[in-house]
């Protein structure tokens, strides 16, 4: 048994995204704690799907999830299942989607999505008749014409039934109420929300697929809202035989006004593809040219395919999607740390089961503040959803669903951490002066080339630095002494540090780390500072009543006095 859970794992890593494959390792919890887990996820899915058929059908609510971190979260629970197989409760792995009053005609069958180049490569190599669309981002929709008049449009629903959506669908000028065409037809497409020049690697969907949902969902739909839906017929199913011949006949049924916008533009990006460079290649055009709609992928389907007849609710083999990269990714949280910055600002940091977004790999991600951290509540185990803040930045977006066993997490004390504590590596104090040391040393201090935070903390680890400026009287062979550190090195060391010995007074004051507000202070000296009280400081551009009062804290505090004086025994400018 556990042997073929093993082989189960392993081909549904093959088959998962980069996101998830990262994390695909079987937790280590017990048969118990693993159905709580299976259990609390099952929940958390079920919610989404309410929530989200709910606005489809309707345009009551919002959806919570994005669809990537949807797919991800159910990938996750197939994991879960492969790992501990006959130990957790056997739960439905798709959702069951809320069935509408109108029956379609011809099933909607949904599609089944690929994972990777792979899986699309094996996808073609069993077919020479395969073609490629954009997949519009917005609600799928069955029209029904008899007699070449509109007789009916209905919601997807759960793809047997939907919801009436005649009388809006009447009114949008893409969707034609009247073909050259006398016969009997059934179309299927998508109505999506009308962008201008809508690039969706820098855009993503913009809310286009709710925005439109609720558009369709009003009670009556006014001409300027009809005016910005579109439709994009995807299939005809009981249309001519081959894709050529169905793309050639739809373009041909015009209205009496003229072209029939929603077909057009289907037979203008409807492509063959014969290898998974042409895929790759339209799949990047879409993805990163402009489009009048917001996608979330490419189809491929198979020219040739079974009579509408044959259809069911469910993915064929003959139809598949290919998804845009993930925009946001589900990662667990293996802990949570406290970084105390050089001013004294708390910073939760989120250590994370390593994660791929946007051809990065994401380890960890800040929570901002303390506050902010407090209101999310996060705990190891928790699964977030994470995105990359300007294509680079990780940037947490929030809960996707809470761990069944949490521990308890020991924020410090806020109020024991401002910008005049901890100038000295104590044991609650660690974070805060590496941070002051990382200042001092750097690019807006004293500018010491090659110093970095791994030489301080060896610095510190060696027991040579217990202070800010303990370096300044350490010789070569004390450096020599430091793990890592060898008779060059030491000898590179001793000479930035010399160098930053004859660095004029401001960079010296910045290295201290006073508060701002010194930029017309116009001294080049200390003891002049020393005298200001706080109208004098308020007296400065820039500088109000709580900064003065800072100002003036910071030049009488102990700590920086005996900094100071050091300073001064070492003959340092302007001290």
């Amino acid at each position: 048994m556990r042997f073929s859970a093993a082989l189960l794992l392993w081909w549904l890593s093959s088959l998962l995204p980069g996101s998830l494959a990262l994390a695909d390792a079987c937790p280590d919890w017990t048969a118990a704690r693993a159905e709580r887990e299976v259990t609390a996820l099952t929940q958390r899915l079920n919610d989404w799907d309410r929530a989200y058929y709910a606005h489809e059908e309707s345009g009551q609510g919002e959806p919570t999830v994005s669809d990537g971190v949807y797919d991800q979260a159910r990938q996750r629970l197939a994991q879960w299942q492969a790992c501990f197989p006959g130990e957790v409760p056997e739960v439905v792995t798709k959702p069951t989607l809320p069935a509408g009053p109108v029956e379609h005609p011809i099933a909607q069958t949904g599609l089944r999505k690929l994972d990777g180049e792979d899986a699309v490569r094996r996808w073609l190599a069993r077919r020479d008749d395969a073609w490629i669309q954009p997949k519009v981002d917005g609600v799928a929709v069955t029209l029904v014409y008899r007699a070449g008049r509109l007789s009916r449009a209905v919601s997807r629903g759960d793809g047997r039934g939907g919801q009436d959506w005649t009388e809006n669908a009447g009114k949008i000028a893409a969707v034609s109420e009247r073909l050259a065409t006398g016969e009997d037809l059934v179309l299927q497409g998508e109505l999506y929300l009308r962008l201008d020049g809508h690039v969706q690697a820098e855009i993503g969907t913009a809310g286009a697929r709710s925005e439109v949902a609720g558009l369709l969902a009003r009670h009556e739909l006014s001409a300027q809202a009809a005016e910005r839906i579109g439709l994009f017929v995807w299939d005809w199913p009981d249309g001519p035989e081959t894709m050529q011949a169905r793309l050639a006949a739809l373009a041909k049924l015009d209205d009496t006004e003229g072209d029939i916008e929603g077909f057009a533009e289907s037979t203008r990006m409807t492509h063959p593809v014969t290898s998974l460079a042409d895929v790759k290649r339209w799949r990047e055009t879409w993805y990163r040219g402009p489009l009048p709609f917001a996608t979330d992928g490419v189809v491929l389907r198979q020219g040739r395919r079974p009579p509408g007849e044959q259809w069911r609710a469910e993915p064929p083999n003959w139809a598949v999607a290919w998804k845009h990269p993930p925009r946001e990714a589900l990662a667990e949280v293996r802990g949570v740390e406290f970084r105390i910055g050089r001013t004294g600002r708390i910073t939760p940091l989120l250590h994370l089961v390593p994660v791929e977004l946007g051809g990065r790999v994401i380890r960890r991600v800040s929570a901002s503040s303390l506050d902010h951290w407090r209101s999310l509540d996060i705990r190891p185990g928790d699964q977030v959803t994470i995105a990359l803040a300007g294509l680079t930045i990780p940037r947490l977006e929030g809960v996707a669903w809470r761990a069944a066993e949490r521990p308890a997490v020991s924020p410090p004390q806020a109020e024991d951490y401002h910008a005049l504590s901890c100038w000295r590596p104590t044991p609650a104090c660690e974070s805060q002066f590496m941070e002051r040391l990382a200042w001092l040393g750097g690019a807006k201090g004293l500018d010491m080339s090659g110093v970095g935070p791994g030489t301080w903390e060896a610095l510190v680890e060696a027991g040579l630095v217990a202070g800010l400026l303990d370096w300044l009287t350490l010789d070569t062979a004390q450096l020599e002494t430091v793990h890592g550190i060898g008779e060059v090195r030491a000898g590179q060391l001793r000479d930035v540090f010399a160098l930053a010995r004859r660095r004029a007074f401001g960079d010296w004051l910045a290295a201290l780390g006073p508060p701002p507000g010194l930029e017309h202070a116009n001294t080049r000296r200390w003891e002049p500072l020393t005298r200001r009280d706080a109208a004098a400081w308020r007296a400065l551009p820039g500088v109000g009543p709580q900064r003065a009062e800072d100002l003036v804290a910071f030049f009488h505090h102990p700590q920086v006095r005996t900094l100071v004086e050091r300073l001064r025994e070492a003959d340092i400018a302007g001290f």
